[in-house]
This record gives C-alpha cells, sequence and structure tokens, in this order.
C-alpha cells in the first residue's frame, strides 16, 4: 500500500484510511462501469469518501457507510466540500442499507493477514487488519452483498491476492454472481507488509524473494 495522486481531492483526518493503490484502482474499475444519472451505489467501507465522491461526481446516488465516526465526520466533510450530495452513515456493513438495493456496489475492506487474530483490529489497524487469513470482512461481504444487488447489478471488490481471490470467487458464484477477476496490480509492500513479512513467509503466504503486493480487483454481477 503505497501512496498516488488521489482520485478526488480528500481530507483525511488522523486515524482515517488514505486513499492509496487500492483505491486508485477500485476507482479505474468504477470508470468502466456505465452509472446512469441517479443509480444507486453504495461505498461500503468508505474512510474518507474518496471512492463515494468518485461516484458522485458521475451523477449516481451514492450512500457511503464506514464503522469508524471519524471516517463518517471525514467522508461527511468532504462531501461538504466538493458539495456533493452523499448520504454517509455509520454502521457495520451493510446494517444501515437493509432493505435497499443498489446498482454498483464498492467495497475496499480490511484485507491483510494479521498475526494477533484472537484480538479485535483496534483504531486505524481496523481499516487493514483482517484475521490470519486476512477475510474477517471479505467472507462477509461476499454473503452479504449479493442480496443487495439489483438485476444486473455489479459488485467491485478490491484487495490483497495474499487473502484468497480464488475465495471470493467462489463464494460469490456460488451465490449465483457472475465473478471474475478485472484489474491486478503489483505494488511494493507499505509499512504495515514490511512490518510482517517474516511472519508472512513462516506462513508460506510470501517466498524469501516477494518484495510487491498484488492487488486485484473482482467484479461480480447479478443476473437480468
Amino acid at each position: 500500500m503505497s501512496g498516488y495522486p488521489r482520485p478526488v481531492n480528500a481530507l483525511v483526518f488522523p486515524g482515517v484510511y488514505a486513499p492509496q493503490d487500492d483505491t486508485e484502482l477500485l476507482a479505474e474499475a468504477l470508470s468502466e462501469e456505465p452509472l446512469e444519472r441517479g443509480a444507486p451505489v453504495l461505498d461500503v467501507g468508505t474512510g474518507c469518501g474518496a471512492l463515494a465522491l468518485v461516484a458522485a461526481r458521475r451523477g449516481a446516488e451514492v450512500t457511503a457507510v464506514d464503522v469508524s465516526r471519524r471516517a463518517v465526520w471525514t467522508a461527511r466533510l468532504n462531501a461538504w466540500l466538493a458539495r456533493l450530495p452523499v448520504r454517509i452513515r455509520r454502521g457495520n456493513l451493510f446494517g444501515p442499507v437493509r432493505g435497499r438495493s443498489f446498482d454498483v456496489i464498492l467495497a475496499n475492506p480490511p484485507y491483510v493477514p494479521a498475526p494477533e487474530a484472537r484480538r479485535r483490529p483496534r483504531g486505524r489497524s481496523r481499516a487493514w487488519d483482517a484475521g490470519q487469513d486476512g477475510r474477517l470482512v471479505l467472507d462477509r461481504i461476499c454473503r452479504d452483498a449479493p442480496a443487495l444487488l439489483r438485476p444486473g447489478g455489479v459488485l467491485l471488490i478490491v484487495h490483497s491476492a495474499l487473502s484468497g481471490p480464488d475465495r471470493t470467487l467462489e463464494l460469490l458464484r456460488s451465490a449465483g454472481l457472475k465473478a471474475a477477476v478485472t484489474r491486478r496490480r503489483w505494488i511494493a509492500f507499505g509499512p504495515v507488509l514490511r512490518a510482517r513479512k517474516g511472519w508472512l513467509r513462516e506462513r508460506g503466504l510470501l517466498s524469501a524473494a516477494d518484495e510487491k503486493e498484488e492487488l486485484v480487483v473482482i467484479r461480480a454481477e447479478r443476473a437480468l
């Protein structure tokens, strides 16, 4: 996870996940989706709201959700500064949007394998720590998101290849979605992975020669 030119000018308060390569990759994937004006879009785990603003600039009707109070305040401020009508709610994943459906769901969840899996992530680490297999939140998204898609709706998820893209594809396909990896990008290790290289190598997730992480975007579509 390294820095890159942000897809929108967004303020990032301390303790809130800043847009990085994974955000950029998901924004690129979103740019290829046809969005009619007023199309309902959900950005789950919005962080500072960068992706929500990208969708809102295209005229979508955007709802953004995050479990972090600081993230919600940051996203609301960024939407206000951009003068974009984004509905921002605090809550755990899809809880705040029960009963609604969407044309597009965006998800950049925590996905970094964490050695201290018995302890729940706290503070900033909630934005990246995701249990020993990196799937603490991914599996819940794969389970619950399909029911929130309208016919023809699309789920776009970005995560690390360390977190089992094949498992993501399997779960989404078993839910009746047409799913495939549509984007890949290798990036230099950020500070979190650099600090965990030894542990990841012990677990067989990295080789001794690996110095880069592969990110993937998975696109899953509900049949019409």
